[in-house]
């Protein structure tokens, strides 16, 4: 009988990152496309995919250049509300697959569309796919041949799944994209930048105090400026909160072109890392963070689910609101069981590996996209509790959360909503 293929922590960091197993690099094996990786393995990927992140930009238009196939898979996002009238379609038949003539039609689409609406866009986003991949496409020159026809700002976005493990994923470039309108301005030592999501922090994040006690009163969101005058005043920003690692390149575009310097911060849920975390930034900001009654908030959310389900015995998946690995140290370090994780292997997971290998060697890792994952059994996991959408798939019998809602959980405030919710349906 055919199983899922696995490795326990300990093999996976034993063998090392040098030496990621194949069947963990997306790249080398055939696609699983099931319910559990549809999500955030699709065009039409849930949350924020290209297309959605690329209209995060105030009173911005979206062109998607694509076949059929492709442009259908935004029929679900262009239905939501808030984005009537800003998804468009220039549908590519066979002969512009083969001569590439579609591009010629590119500038002239750009300007009938915002000829026919009433209020002109702030900047039109050209979303193209894997064709343009193939066929070797200058969409910057095309932008720029566009920008010329429509007179107003074009950018582009490439959803180029075959580019996801290369040096500028999709949704590394897109998040360049986003900033890359914004022109240089005078500075506010007041004013600061959180770069790193498309949607806002959850409205009672602690970073969001902590940082107007630092002396900062201005704190900018690209989700939450209200029109695009207030996106320009970005360029204004002291320095840059890098939030996600994605948003890596964007930060070092803004501090190459507009003079504004950048930290990182981590999305954790170790509350003793994340009190290092805020500590550490503290100290280069030269103020003293007081942390210790959202730390205690936190540690008590957790102290309440553990009275609730002491035998907790979590599987966490990937498609969710976090690192999967982090998660699962974190969890492990609270003193629950992690018998299963699902996630995409890469260098930076190795920090925690080493942790987890120490604290639960025998955990076993899945790769959601490894083809045998169509025999995947929960019955031999010992699992009672899920987090993440593609975990609550697998083991559809038991309690679990998908956690991958818009408003991003980060810091102590993250830890405490993720038990809160967990306590939730575990009662």
């Amino acid at each position: 009988m055919r199983e899922a293929y696995y490795c326990t922590v300990k093999e996976l960091n034993d063998s090392g990152k040098e030496n990621i197993l194949d069947q963990f690099k997306s790249n080398m094996h055939l696609i699983y496309s099931s319910p559990a990786t549809l999500a955030f393995n699709s065009p039409g990927a849930e949350g924020f995919g290209v297309k959605r992140a690329g209209l995060a930009i105030p009173d911005s238009i979206m062109l998607i250049v694509a076949p059929g196939c492709c442009g259908r898979n935004t029929s679900l996002i262009s239905s939501m509300r808030e984005y009537d009238n800003r998804f468009f379609y220039l549908m590519m038949d066979e002969t512009d697959i083969v001569t590439g003539r579609h591009l010629k039609k590119i500038p002239k689409a750009v300007e009938e569309v915002c000829a026919g609406l009433e209020k002109k866009p702030s900047v039109v986003m050209i979303c193209i796919t894997c064709v343009d991949a193939l066929l070797g496409t200058d969409m910057e020159r095309v932008c720029r041949k566009a920008e010329e026809r429509a007179g107003l700002p074009v950018r582009p976005c490439y959803m180029y799944a075959l580019t996801r493990e290369g040096r500028k994923p999709p949704m590394v470039h897109v998040r360049q994209s986003l900033y890359s309108l914004l022109e240089p301005a005078k500075k506010k030592g007041n004013v600061v930048n959180l770069l790193g999501f498309f949607s806002p922090l959850v409205d009672d994040c602690e970073l969001y105090e902590l940082l107007h006690s630092a002396g900062i009163k201005t704190i900018h969101e690209i989700s939450r400026c209200r029109d695009f005058d207030e996106y320009k005043t970005m360029a204004e920003a002291n320095f840059n909160l890098v939030l996600h690692q994605e948003a890596r390149a964007a930060a070092e575009d803004f501090h190459e072109r507009l003079k504004i310097p950048f930290i990182e911060l981590r999305r954790l849920y170790q509350t003793d890392k994340i009190e290092n975390q805020y500590q550490a930034f503290g100290s280069v900001l030269g103020v003293a963070f007081d942390t210790d009654a959202y730390r205690r908030e936190a540690e008590q959310a957790v102290e309440h689910f553990r009275k609730v389900r002491p035998d907790a015995s979590f599987a966490v998946g990937e498609c969710m609101n976090g690192d999967p690995f982090e998660m699962a140290l974190a969890l492990l370090k609270y003193g629950f069981k992690v018998p299963e994780i699902y996630g995409t292997i890469t260098i930076e997971n190795f920090v925690y590996m080493k942790h987890i290998a120490e604290l639960s060697p025998d955990t076993k890792v899945f790769s959601n996209m490894e083809p045998t994952m169509l025999y995947y059994d929960p019955k031999k996991s010992g699992v009672n509790i899920t987090i993440g959408k593609d975990a609550l798939y697998y083991h559809q019998g038991c309690p679990g959360i998908m956690w991958n809602q818009d408003e991003q959980p980060f810091g102590f405030a993250g830890v405490r909503r993720l038990f809160e919710a967990l306590k939730e349906v575990a009662e």
